[in-house]
């Protein structure tokens, strides 16, 4: 397999070893709290600011009331 080469983690059909899998038990939980607070954040952050946009009435935009016609 590319990128694989002799690994012992993975076997010839690219599933995981009882051995990967032991090694990766300790984070599993830590990862998934870590990654439940980035995704957390992100999506606060986002509510956050389509929040504060949808309040803006754009009332000190200057809106012309026709339209200029074309130079040549």
């Amino acid at each position: 397999m590319p990128g694989l080469g002799s690994s012992s983690y993975y076997d010839r059909l690219s599933r995981q070893s009882p051995a990967l899998i032991r090694a990766r038990r300790p984070y599993l939980f830590k990862n998934a709290v870590v990654g439940s607070a980035i995704a957390a954040l992100t999506i606060g952050v986002y509510v956050y600011t389509i929040r504060a946009i949808g309040q803006d009435e754009f009332e000190d935009v200057k809106v012309p009331e026709t339209p200029r016609p074309a130079q040549k």
